[in-house]
Parts: structure tokens; C-alpha cells; sequence
């Protein structure tokens, strides 16, 4: 059984057509959908239970989180309540297409050793978007920031920026926007009902679960054939200097988590006042982030 999880947050217009695809482009198995409304206030969870009603969508549930609980523990209670052996992240500014859902199921199950699977996401205007980066690290990073990268391209290894996406590849971690999981996989690495680390409520909660299935030997396969149109940021637009500084918040908490120690350790510290001064430069002033 295939569940499909959707964390919306005003986003209404987008959902009913991510909705609407899943269901015209149906996979040729049993699935679910479940909606985690985060406390929209432009009708989305009403517009759910309106032109999706459960008479006439059974397989589809919406959960009401009664409050912004941000994204990871949205999908947290997604988890909680899904029943399928495989299971989507699906962002609702996605729309598909064709029958790409199915495809991607085949494509997983064909491939007993990943853990997770990737597809190619596209623009509004056709283009391939770049969806996968490496695991950000320390060393990499200051590397970036140094402009190592610009003088030696082959050794970018976060932001991928020569990576083939017209070529099926292992990949490190791809946007959770679509990102479909095995339960084992999960299981293997902790709770497959609350696999997202809270700690990270909005950013690199899907790059350290991408992160923690790599490091037990189940790595994420990218396949570009099928794919998935992605409007892209809608949510986080909404609140866009509030979400700087979330997500340059929330790299550092990753770095701690996984950095380690010695070395890696030092060169956190003298990362970290340079990230904070990015996010300033690039929200032009400060914000708390991400409040619940």
C-alpha cells in the first residue's frame, strides 16, 4: 500500500490541484492521501472536506494539527496515521502529470537496496530544477564560502551544481518535496511514525533523515523519467525572512548533530557567526524564524 503525506499551510489553490492529480493519475494499487492542515487560514482544510468528501474520497483523511506545528512535526502526525509499506512526502505545489506515482513505486520496489527514491522535478516552464545537493559538512561548506567551488568546479560536493539529472544515479538527498520511502528503511533507522527530527521544524529535517538512511546503508536512488511539476517555495514565500534565518538556523543544528568532533568541531565554531551574518545580509535584518 502506497501513503501519500501532504503538509499544507496556506497553500489552498495548490492543493486542490495536487489533489486532483493524485486522483486522476491514480497508481494501480491501494493508497491513501493524508492532509495535514497546519491551522490555513485561506479555507484549505475547509476546501478539503468540500470538493473532496469523504463519501466520495474514502482513501483521502484530513488531519487539522490546530496550530502552525511547522513541517516536520506536520508530517510527524502524517506518519502516526499512515498505513502503507511505501510512503510520499509530497509537497502540495506539486501536480503530476502523468502516471508518475506508480512508476516511482515500480522503480522503488525494483531496487531492494534503497532505502528511498527521487524523481525529476520540473518548472512551470519545463526546466528541470536542481532538487539534490550533497550532505553539507563543515569542510564543504567553508570550502563554498571561500570560493573554492569557482575555482575548482569538480569539487563541489554540496551543491552538486555538475550533477547529470538527465542520468538514473545514487543520489545523497533530494528535496523532500517528493521523496517516497520504504517503512522497513524507516524502521531500520528508528520510529517509522515520527521519523522527522522535531528539532528541525521547517529545514534539514528531511536532509538529516536523508542523511541518518545513508549512514545505515540505504541510500536514495534518483530515476529521471519519472517526474513531478513543482510550482516551488509557495509556503515559505509567505514568510520569507522569517525562513531565512529558520533555515540558516537549522544548518547549524545539523552541523552539530553530525559534525562530530575535533577539527569539525573548531571549524563549526568559526562557521557559525559567518552563517548568522549571512542570514542578516540575505533577510536584511533579524527574526526569531519559525515560532509553533
Amino acid at each position: 500500500m502506497l501513503s501519500v503525506l501532504i503538509v499544507n499551510w496556506n497553500t489552498r489553490d495548490l492543493l486542490r490541484a495536487c489533489l486532483r492529480s493524485i486522483f486522476q493519475f491514480a497508481p494501480k494499487r491501494e493508497f491513501e492521501v493524508i492532509v495535514v492542515d497546519n491551522n490555513s487560514h485561506d479555507g484549505s482544510a475547509e476546501m478539503v472536506e468540500t470538493e473532496f468528501p469523504t463519501a466520495d474520497f474514502p482513501n483521502l483523511t484530513l488531519i487539522r494539527s490546530g496550530g502552525n506545528l511547522g513541517y516536520a512535526k506536520g508530517n510527524n502526525l502524517a506518519f502516526a496515521a499512515a498505513k502503507g509499506d511505501l510512503l510520499l512526502t509530497l509537497n502540495p505545489d506539486t501536480e503530476f502529470l502523468d502516471h508518475a506515482l506508480e512508476q516511482a513505486c515500480q522503480e522503488l520496489e525494483s531496487r531492494p537496496e534503497a532505502g528511498a527514491l527521487s524523481i525529476r522535478q520540473i518548472g512551470t516552464q519545463g526546466e528541470t530544477q536542481r532538487s539534490i545537493r550533497g550532505f553539507p559538512t563543515v569542510p564543504r561548506l567553508a570550502w563554498e564560502m571561500l570560493g573554492g567551488t569557482k575555482l575548482f568546479p569538480n569539487s563541489d560536493q554540496y551543491f552538486l551544481r555538475r550533477l547529470n539529472y538527465d542520468q538514473a544515479q545514487w543520489v545523497p538527498q533530494p528535496m523532500a518535496t517528493f521523496t517516497l520511502l520504504r517503512r522497513s528503511a524507516l524502521e531500520q533507522i528508528g520510529d517509522p511514525k515520527a521519523p522527522f527530527d522535531e528539532r528541525f521544524p521547517i529545514f534539514f529535517n528531511d536532509v538529516d533523515l536523508m542523511y541518518r538512511l545513508h549512514m545505515a546503508n540505504l541510500p536514495c536512488w534518483y530515476t529521471p523519467t519519472a517526474r513531478v511539476l513543482h510550482h516551488g517555495g509557495e509556503g515559505t514565500k509567505q514568510v520569507r525572512k522569517s525562513m531565512i534565518w529558520e533555515s540558516h538556523r537549522s544548518l547549524l543544528t545539523y552541523l552539530r548533530k553530525h559534525a562530530g568532533t575535533g577539527l569539525a568541531s573548531f571549524g563549526l565554531f568559526i562557521l557559525t557567526p559567518l552563517v548568522l551574518a549571512a542570514a542578516f545580509v540575505r533577510a536584511k535584518g533579524y527574526h526569531a524564524g519559525f515560532r509553533p
